[in-house]
Parts: structure tokens; C-alpha cells; sequence
């Protein structure tokens, strides 16, 4: 196996176990309430837990990486995420439950930014593999939706073993992560005098650079308008006066669309520039999405505009950090930054939401200020993305 085809494999399993142990728990979600005897607000956390974990454990991603390596550190968070996910085999109480979502929205937090340095440190056309790292969790997301009701009825209809079941991801990348390991743990040696590992030990979050914080802000964005239309884009389609089957099938178009969309669009913007007409591009595809869920189209077109616009947006997030980094280890830190504010800003999305349509009745006032924020993404986009991507020297980097 060629050592592109090697890592390739290693990021898309990788990447590939960073969602369904949140996606998972949805289909079944009315189950293990009863089962665990948990009230609407707690199973919300099984949810909503990961994500603000994805926010506030971001920025260890650099301390951990610059103490046991990248690659050591994202084997361990791999083993945390399987570990966690194991651990729902025997989970026989809200708490335990909690627990388990809690530790893998860690491991989850701290790989999330380590896979963009991974693809810094490696490739010497970043900008187009990020397609395969967005792709993979697009894939991992859907996957755990739509399998977890059949490997419930498969497993003796058995949802502990359903969600249980997923930590074989975590198993499979493990194989593939040992062997980066290794090479790294016979490179390094501190004691003969290893500058890069003292130099990394001075990196910090890019607290006082304003392009920070814009690349921030538009991920939050973002993120805020994905998990929004995730959780209330089935509830707005019923009150179109569809049925739930209906809605849960529309919902999976407005995935499924993502998955070409956000493997494809790195790869075209890495070969045609002009990132800002992609930017804008996309969030045109999200207000037209918006503005036709008012109107009376059917919701099969509104969400293929939807998944084009979500699709494009999130790799072009998880890009821009990368392009925009000299190396590995600016490349974590910024992306560590950016996901760390952006989820935090993102798990308010469905509160919002949902807090409108309980004090107004419907749901057009809450699509009237998920397109404010589109526009907002807007204005940002055109400050952030008339900086041509910088070409990367190869060193020892591979390329497909």
C-alpha cells in the first residue's frame, strides 16, 4: 500500500468516527427515554452534550498534541471515542448515558482540530483532501441515522447494542493509527535535542489576530445554520402538512445530497481559486433554501438547495484554517480555535429556534432570522475570502 493510499485511509476512518456516536442516539431517542426513564431536557443532552464539548475542548487539542505528538494524540482520543461508545453496551441508567456522550464529545473535540494539522503535516495539496476528511463525517453522520433502527431490530432489539455497535469504527481506524504511532515515537527524542517539540510547546490560540476571528465567526455561523436545519428541518416539513415518514425521508436527501458536495468542492476550489465566489455561492444556495421553505415548493427541491449550501459551507470551514496556516502546527491551532468558538456559537442554533417557534406559533419568524444569519455569513465571507490559497511546499509531503 503506497504511503498517499496509507493516509488517506487513516484520515477517512478517522474522521469517519466523529459523528455517529451523536447520530446514532436520534432514531432511538424515544426508546432510550423510556427505557432510562429520561425527561425531554436530559435526552436533549445526549445531543447537545457532544457538541458544547466539541466547543470547549477544541483548544486542548494543542496542548495534548504538543505533549504525546499529533498522531499519538489522535490514537488516544480514537480509543476514548470506541471506549465511550463500547461503554453503551451496559449502560443501564441516565447518568451512565450522559457520561458516555460527555467523554466521546471530548475525544471528539480534540481530534477535530488535530485532522487538520494531520492533513498540513502531510499532504502537499491540503486544500483538496479536506474533501475526504468532510466527506467521511458526512458518511459517519449518515450512517448512524439511518442504520441504528435496523441494528436494533437486528441485535435482538437491543438499542444498547445499536449504539453500541459503532465503537467497530474506532476498532478498524485503530489499525490503521498504530503504525503512525510508531514511526513518530522512533523519530522523537527529546533528549537528543528535538527544537520542533520546544517550539510547539510555545504555540498558543491565536487570541490577538482579528482574521482569527473572523474565520471563527464564520464558522460559528455555519455550524449554527447546519445543526439548526438538522433538528427543526423534519418538524417545519410536518407543519407544511407532511407526514413524519415524509420529513425523516427529506431530512436524509438534505444529508445525502452533502456527501458528493462536500468531497467535490475542496477539490474544485484547490483547482479553480477564487474561494470567495464558492463562500458566496454556497450561502446563496442556503437563503434560497430559506426562502422557498415559505413558499409553497415542494420541500423534496427546497432541501437539495439546503444540502448544496451545508455541504459546501462545512469543508470550505475546515479549509480555511489550513489554507491559511504556514504549517502543522498553526494549522492546529487555528482550526482548534475556530471549532472551539464556532460549536459553542453552534449549540445555541436549535435553542433558537425552537425559542421562537414556542413564542410565535410557527415557524417563518425562526426562517426569517436563520437567513439574517446567512446574510451575516455573507458580509463575513467577503472579508475572509479574498485571500488566494498559498501553494505548500512538498518537503515530505505525499500527493494523489
Amino acid at each position: 500500500m503506497s504511503r498517499f493510499i496509507f493516509l488517506i485511509m487513516a484520515l477517512f476512518l478517522a474522521s469517519l468516527n466523529l459523528r455517529p456516536v451523536i447520530t446514532s442516539v436520534s432514531p432511538l431517542l424515544g426508546t432510550i427515554q423510556d427505557t432510562l426513564g429520561m425527561n425531554g431536557s436530559a435526552a436533549s443532552l445526549l445531543t447537545s452534550l457532544p457538541v458544547l464539548c466539541m466547543g470547549f475542548f477544541a483548544p486542548a487539542a494543542v496542548k495534548l498534541s504538543n505533549r504525546w505528538s499529533l498522531e499519538r494524540t489522535i490514537t488516544y482520543c480514537l480509543l476514548l471515542i470506541g471506549a465511550a461508545t463500547a461503554a453503551r453496551y451496559v449502560v443501564s441508567s441516565a447518568w451512565l448515558m450522559l457520561a458516555t456522550a460527555f467523554l466521546a464529545g471530548v475525544g471528539i473535540a480534540i481530534i477535530g482540530p488535530l485532522l487538520s494539522g494531520f492533513i498540513k503535516k502531510n499532504f502537499s495539496n491540503p486544500s483538496a483532501i479536506v474533501g475526504v476528511y468532510s466527506m467521511a463525517l458526512v458518511i459517519g453522520a449518515a450512517l448512524g441515522s439511518a442504520f441504528s433502527v435496523p441494528l436494533q431490530n437486528t441485535l435482538n432489539h437491543s438499542w444498547q447494542a445499536s449504539v453500541a455497535s459503532w465503537s467497530v469504527l474506532a476498532v478498524i481506524a485503530l489499525c490503521f493509527w498504530w503504525r503512525p504511532v510508531r514511526k513518530t515515537a522512533n523519530r522523537a527524542n527529546p533528549a537528543a535535542g528535538d527544537s520542533s517539540l520546544a517550539e510547539n510547546k510555545e504555540l498558543k490560540l491565536p487570541l490577538n489576530n482579528k482574521r482569527a476571528w473572523l474565520l471563527t465567526c464564520f464558522f460559528g455561523l455555519m455550524a449554527f445554520m447546519f445543526y439548526s436545519l438538522t433538528a427543526w428541518l423534519p418538524p417545519i416539513v410536518e407543519e407544511m402538512g407532511y407526514d413524519k415518514h415524509t420529513a425523516g425521508m427529506i431530512l436524509t436527501l438534505f444529508t445525502l445530497v452533502q456527501i458528493p458536495v462536500s468531497f467535490l468542492l475542496p477539490i474544485l476550489v484547490s483547482r479553480f481559486q477564487h474561494r470567495v465566489v464558492w463562500l458566496i455561492g454556497c450561502s446563496m444556495m442556503e437563503l434560497v433554501g430559506l426562502l422557498l421553505l415559505q413558499l409553497p415548493v415542494t420541500p423534496w427541491l427546497t432541501c437539495i438547495f439546503l444540502g448544496i449550501g451545508a455541504g459546501g459551507l462545512f469543508p470550505m470551514a475546515l479549509m480555511l484554517p489550513i489554507d491559511e496556516s504556514a504549517n502543522m502546527e498553526e494549522a492546529s491551532t487555528l482550526s482548534a480555535m475556530t471549532q472551539s468558538g464556532g460549536y459553542i456559537f453552534a449549540s445555541l442554533g436549535p435553542l433558537c429556534v425552537g425559542f421562537i417557534h414556542d413564542n410565535t406559533g410557527s415557524f417563518p419568524p425562526a426562517l426569517l432570522g436563520l437567513t439574517a444569519v446567512v446574510i451575516v455569513m455573507i458580509v463575513i465571507q467577503f472579508k475572509i475570502g479574498n485571500r488566494k490559497i498559498k501553494p505548500v511546499p512538498s518537503g515530505e509531503k505525499v500527493s494523489g
